[in-house]
């Protein structure tokens, strides 16, 4: 009885303990800041005064939702506005978590929709006057425009030998997702000096934030420096090749040879209208009722092709076609050799790094405030539960309780758009082969060439005629660039260009039967083809 009455004492002592343990995980002191914009943000955050920021922000539900967010609600304007915390947060010692949601409710062509985690006021700024030189301690979030295409990771740091704040970017950071849902973004700074970006929860990145290959700049700079007081020598010759001295140009060379000649072989094709003119005057057109000629000028009949020329070879003029000169040289010059007085190329000596430091882990100025300061060419950007906090389990449980259920309404209203529309099969492919792209295109190899990858998405999202031409052309760049680092070459970026695609302007000349539409249309066409013949011959 002692025996079993002990062991039941001691089974509900372990268990308060686990319930404790538990209970820890979630402490409300591990949210150290939390942002749901339930109520309205007028009167507990601040909108900048300067007078470049005149974006009007809004309290506005999202789109579909019950949920309120902090809406961008123009487009082309400068945006600012800053929340201070209760008390400063320190990044120095254990885990720090900063996230938030954002929506693009319009799409994102240009403009960013990032957050910034202000200093202290000591550092010299103040709430009403928040703008782009605010100093900050980390920067996080999406930006797109042109090329552009990523979520920021940047971190302002002090060097302890100068006293200048630096900004160090995270290399090689993910791509922003292309569609019109919510996601959350989520940065961990870890006790390690590990910093992790997580995308709907979904790890993408993962960085040191001691380590070179991380950051540009790095965080700890060079030892040495190239010396800026030493000069490269008079006598120095940096030239690997030169012209041979000794050569002599050939007597035959003749630099005068045009590249092109008249083919004296040609003959003009039988038939050739040499009295027509290629274009005629559009005998159907008429002086429009409201033309005034001394204001619009003396009018004159817009030009047609003339159908003549469409069922002959050609029309005006014969002139025999040019073709390559076989005696083109072009202008001779000597050629190269080795240069027997080449001593390499020039670098300036190494010297120590005045500014050099070392550090176990980095120095955080602590995060006093929370700012949104943005530049964007659409509206409707979202922001929406703000969290700083010192547990990950936290921040997993906005994800969970916040975010999620938000975001899996939009993907079944998006699907059953796309059912409705009778694009769901076509329009799922799409976003599957775009995302896996956007994903190809964060892979750190391809760091070099993906402003290219991407201006060749971009293209195929915006213009739907060409994505089938351009998704070949970014596959075949990707394919060309993996093949190089595997077999060697230079490290160049292939260039691949897209045809532009012929737009037919619309008319409003809705005039005569179908027949004679049809008629007409194929005189055209023939034209064209004519025109094409004449080329060729």
């Amino acid at each position: 009885m002692m025996m079993g009455r002990f062991a039941l004492l001691l089974l509900a002592f372990a268990s308060l303990q686990l319930f404790c343990v538990a209970d820890d995980d979630n402490n409300d002191d591990d949210v150290v800041f939390y942002e749901s914009f339930e109520e309205s943000f007028e009167g507990r955050w601040i909108v900048s005064n300067k007078d470049d920021y005149k974006g009007l922000w809004k309290h506005s539900k999202s789109e579909g939702h019950e949920d309120y967010g902090l809406l961008v609600s123009e487009k082309a304007r400068k945006y600012a506005i800053v929340k201070v915390v209760d008390e400063p947060v320190s990044l120095k010692d254990g885990t720090t978590v900063l996230q938030f949601e954002t929506r693009l409710q319009s799409g994102l062509e240009c403009g960013g929709a990032y957050i910034k985690f202000l200093r202290p006021q000591e550092a010299g700024w103040k709430p009403e006057e928040f703008d782009n030189e605010s100093p900050y301690s980390i920067m996080f979030g999406p930006d797109k425009c042109g090329t552009t295409n990523k979520v920021h990771f940047i971190f302002k740091h002090k060097n302890p030998k100068n006293g200048e704040y630096v900004e160090h970017h995270l290399k090689y950071p993910p791509s922003v997702p292309s569609d019109k849902l919510t996601h959350v973004y989520t940065a961990t700074l870890k006790r390690d000096k590990e910093v992790k970006i997580m995308i709907d929860g979904e790890e993408k990145k993962k960085a040191n934030l001691l380590v070179a290959e991380d950051f540009d700049p790095p965080l700890i700079p060079a030892k040495t420096i190239p010396d800026p007081d030493d000069r490269k020598p008079e006598d120095w010759d940096d030239k690997e090749k030169i012209p041979d001295p000794n050569a002599v140009k050939p007597d035959d060379w003749d630099e005068d040879a045009p590249m092109e000649i008249e083919d004296e072989e040609a003959v003009k094709p039988e038939g050739w209208l040499d009295d027509e003119p290629e274009e005629i005057d559009d005998p159907e057109a008429t002086k429009p009722e409201d033309w005034d000629d001394e204001e619009d000028g003396v009018w004159e009949p817009p030009k047609m092709y003339n159908p003549k020329c469409a069922i002959a070879p050609g029309c005006g003029e014969w002139k025999r076609p040019m073709k390559s000169n076989s005696a083109y040289k072009g202008k001779w010059s000597p050629p190269l050799i080795d240069n027997p007085n080449y001593k390499g190329v020039w670098k300036a000596r190494e010297i120590p790094n005045p500014n050099y430091f070392e550090l176990d882990k980095p120095d955080f100025e602590p995060i006093a405030a929370i700012g949104i300061e943005i530049w964007t060419m659409q509206e409707g950007i979202l922001f929406d539960n703000i969290v700083i906090a010192k547990n990950e389990k936290v921040a997993k449980s906005y994800r969970e309780t916040k975010w999620k259920p938000k975001f899996e309404i939009e993907k079944e209203r998006q699907q059953a758009e796309e059912e409705a529309s009778g694009l769901d099969f076509l329009a799922s492919i799409k976003r599957k082969v775009f995302n896996a792209l956007y994903q190809i295109a964060d892979i750190p190899f391809l760091s070099n060439y993906k402003p290219q990858i991407l201006d060749h998405i971009k293209k195929a999202e915006k213009q739907p005629n060409l994505t089938m031409g351009v998704l070949v052309s970014t596959v075949a760049i990707i394919l060309t660039i993996f093949l190089k680092l595997i077999f060697g070459g230079k490290n160049q970026c292939p260039r691949i260009e897209t045809k532009p695609v012929p737009v037919v302007a619309e008319t409003s000349d809705d005039q005569g039967s179908d027949g004679e539409k049809v008629e007409k249309a194929e005189k055209n066409e023939a034209a064209a083809a004519a025109r094409r013949r004449r080329r060729e011959t």
